[in-house]
């Protein structure tokens, strides 16, 4: 039997490390005291011990999702779900702790801002490892050449090789990706039953008749929508398209994978979709919540600074709206709301596929 010290409070939760990790560095000899450097610095450890938990979260899911077959009723798609509603949680709190660090006036900052130069928020490697493990693409980002740099303001060349390590593995977008793709609704075998005399040999009957239906709804303003349908779902490519527009369109998902989850999204009622519906909404929202907290972040600034150079020579506010406008990972699946029609127009599901889906008839 051993001596072993009974477990404490502050022990476990190594409390002495962690309380004494805050070190202002307008305390330091010489320098004049600024009260807020405190809250400044216990707002971005918070943030950053919220970051490695994101972390931990998608370290689960992408194991789930890079599974050779994944069963959509099993524990693992739950606990995936779970699991991405607690990120969105997350999220939520880390845009109220916004809220918090209003509290320091500009002039507050003024008092310590230039002792934190050339330092600044560009170089949190965890937000980094963040985004590009959600799928935000570095050719997709706003002045995409500022990122990689070791120069002063940029990465150590430890963090720099990290992140360029974790944007060569697979994403989760890439994951979720070959997980539609692979979805069974449209076997040919399911389909037998849903006859459509209109339809081309090579027209699938289920999309042929949405794809009529949604064209019946569209108001006169939007009959160009239908060519928008086309190419997003079929890659049929619009006349005088630019590439801008297209990239606009469709982004990180194949076709394939965007008609499989419209499908879930038309068809969620049943409770074999919810499970899959219910994921698909949870990165939908962890990109808006994202988005949100940018937007926050850039008003923040504006606030403290004005129009005024970044701590860690970034363009500042005018940096902040950039990637605002471009930092986007899931819009693909968000715009998916532009080509639903109403729930009483849904075509109803042939029986085989219903069977098959497990259905109660």
């Amino acid at each position: 039997m051993t001596n072993q010290e009974p477990m404490y409070y502050g022990t476990y939760l190594q409390l002495e490390k962690v309380l004494d990790a805050q070190s202002p560095v307008s305390f330091q000899r010489g320098n004049q005291p600024a009260h807020d450097e405190m809250l400044f610095i216990v707002i971005h450890q918070a943030y950053e011990l919220w970051f490695k938990q994101i972390l931990f979260e998608l370290d689960y899911i992408t194991q789930v999702f890079s599974q050779a077959h994944i069963n959509d009723n099993s524990e693992d798609m739950n606990l995936v779900r779970h699991r991405l509603r607690r990120i969105t949680q997350i999220l939520q709190l880390l845009n109220q702790q916004v809220g918090i660090l209003d509290t320091m006036t500009p002039l507050d900052f003024l008092e310590f801002r230039n002792l934190l130069t050339p330092s600044s928020g560009f170089q949190s490697k965890q937000f980094r490892l963040l985004e590009a493990r959600l799928g935000l693409q570095l050719e997709k980002r706003h002045q995409h050449d500022y990122y990689k740099r070791t120069n002063e303001g940029g990465f150590t060349q430890t963090d720099y090789t990290d992140i360029t390590n974790t944007e060569n593995n697979q994403t989760l977008a890439q994951l979720v990706n070959r997980w539609l793709e692979r979805l069974p609704f449209f076997e040919a075998g399911f389909w037998q039953d849903f006859e459509v005399p209109s339809a081309q040999n090579n027209e699938h009957p289920f999309w042929h008749t949405y794809r009529h239906i949604y064209q019946q709804g569209l108001t006169e303003r939007e009959q160009n929508k239908i060519h928008d349908f086309d190419y997003v779902f079929f890659e049929k490519i619009p006349e005088h398209a630019t590439p801008e527009y297209l990239d606009l369109l469709r982004s990180q998902f194949s076709p394939t994978a965007l008609r499989a989850a419209l499908f879930i999204m038309l068809y969620r009622d049943f409770p074999v979709f919810q499970t899959s519906y219910q994921v698909l909404d949870a990165l939908i929202e962890i990109d808006h919540l994202m988005s949100n907290w940018r937007h926050k972040h850039l008003i923040m600034v504006r606030r403290m600074i004005g129009m005024r150079v970044g701590t860690g020579n970034t363009s500042g506010a005018g940096y902040l709206e950039g990637a605002l406008s471009k930092h986007y990972v899931y819009r693909d699946l968000s715009a998916l709301s532009t080509y639903l029609i109403e729930r009483r127009k849904l075509p109803a599901l042939p029986a085989s596929l219903i069977r098959h889906l497990g259905f109660n008839l």
